[in-house]
Parts: C-alpha cells; structure tokens; sequence
C-alpha cells in the first residue's frame, strides 16, 4: 500500500464512524486490520531477505572456503613442526581455524547483551543492524587480501566478520515476534532460513563454476578463492539494503525503573538476572545453547573433516554444500508443516535424534569416498534449517513482549555467541589425538545432552509464563 493510499485510508476512517452506524464502524475496523495485515507481510518479506543476504557467508566463507584455505595459508606459515605462533602461543596449524572462530564468539559474547539492551531500551534495532551487517561484510569482502602466509590476517577478519554476523543475527531474530503473531510464528521463521538456503544454493553453482574453471578464466586456485569469499561479502552488503528498507522500528516499551545499558558482561548478567523469573525460558535456553553448539561447529568444521581427514577435492565439498543448501531449503519448509501438525518441539527432538545418527555414520566414511559423503550431506541438509528455524520461533514464544532484543542476544549466544566450546572440543580433540574422526564423533554429546535437557521443558507453562498467547501446537 502507498503512502498516499494509507493516507486516503486514514482520512476515510472518521467518516464511517460520523455515519453513526454499526456497518461504518465494522467498515473502519476491517480496514484498519487490513492495512495492518498487509503492512505485517510487508515486513515479513523484507525481513526474509537478511536470511538472503547473510547465509551465503555462513554457506561460501565459513562452511566450503575459509576453512581449508585459512588452514592451508597457515600450515605455509608453519614452522618445522607443524606449529604456528600466535601472540607467541605455540598453535597447531590445523587447529588455527577452529580456534579462531572461538575467538569470534568470544567477542560476539561482550557485545551481544550490550547492542540487545540498546535495541531495546532505544527502540533504535534498524540503525544498529545496518552498522553489524556492514562491518561483516566489508570484513568479508576484506578477505580478499588473504595470501601468502597471513594467517593473522585471515583470523582477524574471521573473528570481526563472525562477531558481526552474531550481533546482526540478534537485531534481525528480535524482529520476529513483532512481525508475526505467534500462529504464524513457525511458517514465517521456516521461511526466512529457506530463503537463506537459496541463496546459498545460487552463491555456490557461481561459486563453483569459478573454482573448476579457475584456468579458462585466467585464475590461480587461490585466487579464485579469494574472490568467493570477497563475493559473498558484497552480497551481504547488497541484499540487506532490503530488510533495511522494509523494517520499522516501533515504540519502546519501559519498565519502570529501567537502567541505561552498561557494558556486555554487566548487561548479561542483568539479562540472565532478569530471566530468571522466567526459569522454564532458561531451561530451554540450556538446551539449546547444548545441541546447537554441535550443530555451529559441524556447519563450521565439516570442510575440514572433508579435506583433511577423507582427502576429497574442493569441488566435492563444494558440490556436498550446495546439497545441503538446496536439501536445507525443502528440510526447513517440510519441518516446518510437520510442526504444525506434531508440534515444534516434538519435530525438534526428532532432528537432534537424526543429527546423532548423521555424526555417528560420518564417523565410519571411508576416504576418497565422494559419493558417501554426498549421502552424509543429504542427511545434514534435510534436519539443519529445519531444527534453527523452529528453535528460533519456539523461543519467541517464550520471550516477554519489550524485551525481544534482550532476551535474543542470550539467545544469539546460544546460536554462535556461546558455540565456542564446541569448535574448541573439536579443536582439542585434533590437537590431542592427531585424528579428525575422533574430534567429528566428540560432538555427539551435544546433541544426545541436549536432546535430555529439551525433552524435559514443559513448552506450554514456559509460554505461559512469559505472559504470551498459546499456539494450538507448539
């Protein structure tokens, strides 16, 4: 709807209430609910479109590219040992990625609570993502001048560009619970991961047509590399123009009393504080923060395993996570109508159950074996949009209304901002046993733990709790 429609609309409205009439008050109120449905579904298709625009990093840079290439970059700068010197700590070369992206999520975990609490408190959330989506990218696209042995410069892009993501991430999941009301709750969440998983899928046929045909485009491997991940950098920048454009701020709801925003750590506390007179929130932000730290470090390690342990070209992993990207999307919609009929946490349970058994058969692939790992890939794709989309919307029931921001920065952390010991068991494993398959099978504890941990919360009472509408199935 125009704004010069709107307006014609508003100045319509007092005349059906002058007419005195039953029939001219119901007029002016079905199209006051109209405008806001169609202003509602405006929002929600702008907002698809940061999924859109910030997925093809987490599918290009930090699942197929940085990866191996960080790794690479850093074994070149190795000494005779194998082992790198960062801040003069003696590191592993092959453990420099993994621990780079604790790091990231390190950091993520000071600023979170901070940029939540100033959302919220401000009601400024569109000016905040636009600042964290930019600083992302242009990290992103920054990697582009990764050669050589620059490792470091490699990992410092990583942890901005990683932190930036997870920032964003809780401006843009915040909006949820504002642009939909909590029956449209598992639709619109599936929806938005199925347009990130497409355009992952686009990003990657681009992405490898120019990696496997690097020679006829005049490229050196490398070099080709380093303009995917740069490419997805300025497709972040480009496509979140949309959301930006499209979402509004509202009005900020106060609590009496309220305190200014203090510094991260100080504001987590204050959040955690707060939640606790929401202990069945809590309950289920423990599991999630479990399983979906399994879930962040099999997205971020699985080129490594790929690469390292089963020896398979760089073109295969491509090809595996654009079968993913493309699996997610039909995973993520096909979850998403079995929640609505099973609920969304009884269809979360069954994907963590899958996510075991996925991790467990990977565990046996044979090296130099495309086609098993094609086959794992399907597996991983059909249960990964599916199990966060439907964790996101079954979390924005739970969140007390005027505390979005706030309560999806703990949240985020349990996303990426506290999914640093995953990477980091992964990392340790590798360190400690020389051997991938040890570290891929250590990360099933996280989704069997959680998996007990989220079949213990009472999902009704929490929504409850929070003073929120019940949905017919959750």
């Amino acid at each position: 709807m125009s704004a010069e429609e709107s307006s014609r609309t508003e100045e319509a409205e007092p005349g059906a209430e002058d007419d005195g009439t039953a029939a001219g008050t119901a007029a002016a109120t079905a199209t006051a609910a109209a405008v806001s449905t169609a202003e509602r579904k405006r929002e929600q298709r702008g907002w698809y479109f940061y999924d859109f625009a910030v997925s093809v990093y987490s599918a290009s840079v930090l699942t197929v590219f940085l990866g191996p290439y960080l790794t690479a970059v850093a074994k070149s700068a190795a000494d005779a040992e194998g082992f790198v010197h960062p801040l003069g700590i003696p590191v592993r070369a092959g453990s420099f990625f993994a621990y780079s992206v604790s790091a990231s999520v390190i950091l993520a975990v000071l600023l979170m609570p901070l940029v939540g609490a100033v959302a919220d408190r401000t009601g400024r959330k569109k000016p905040l993502l636009a600042a964290a989506a930019y600083t992302g990218a242009a990290a992103t696209a920054g990697m582009f001048f990764l050669g050589g042995e620059r490792y470091l410069l490699g990992g410092l892009l990583l942890i901005v560009a990683n932190a930036s993501l997870s920032v964003s991430m809780v401006l843009y999941n915040a909006y949820l619970p504002q642009i939909s009301t909590p029956d449209e709750r598992d639709t619109v969440s599936s929806r938005g991961w199925a347009f990130g998983y497409t355009a992952g899928s686009v990003m990657l046929v681009v992405n490898l047509v120019l990696y496997m045909g690097h020679d006829s485009f005049g490229l050196s491997e490398g070099m080709a590399i380093r303009i995917c991940l740069a490419s997805a950098g300025l497709w972040w920048g480009a496509f979140a123009l949309i959301p930006l454009r499209r979402l509004r701020d509202r009005a900020v709801v106060r609590e009496p009393g309220a305190a200014p925003a203090v510094s991260g750590w100080k504001q987590l506390v204050a959040t955690l504080k707060d939640m606790r007179r929401y202990p069945l929130t809590l309950s289920f932000l423990l599991a999630y923060l479990i399983y979906n730290d399994g879930v962040q470090t099999v997205i971020s390690q699985a080129s490594i395993y790929g690469s390292e342990e089963l020896k398979l070209e760089q073109s295969t992993l491509i090809g595996a996570v654009l079968l993913v990207q493309v699996l997610a999307v039909a995973g993520a919609l096909g979850m998403g109508r079995l929640a609505r009929i099973h609920g969304a946490k009884r269809t979360i349970l069954g994907s963590l159950a899958a996510w075991a058994v996925t991790l467990a058969a990977g565990y046996f692939l044979p090296a130099r074996t495309p086609v098993w790992f094609f086959a794992l890939a399907a597996m991983i794709g059909l249960v990964l949009g599916g199990s966060q989309a439907l964790s996101r919307s079954l979390f924005s029931h739970l969140v007390p209304a005027g505390k979005e921001a706030e309560y999806f920065s703990a949240y985020e952390m349990s996303d990426r901002g506290l999914s640093w010991v995953g990477p980091l068991v992964f990392g340790l494993t590798y360190q400690l046993t020389g051997s991938y398959r040890d570290a891929i099978i250590s990360l099933v504890v996280f989704f069997a733990l959680g998996f007990v941990l989220l079949a213990r919360v009472p999902v009704r009472r929490a929504v409850e709790a929070a003073g929120n509408p019940v949905p017919e199935r959750i």
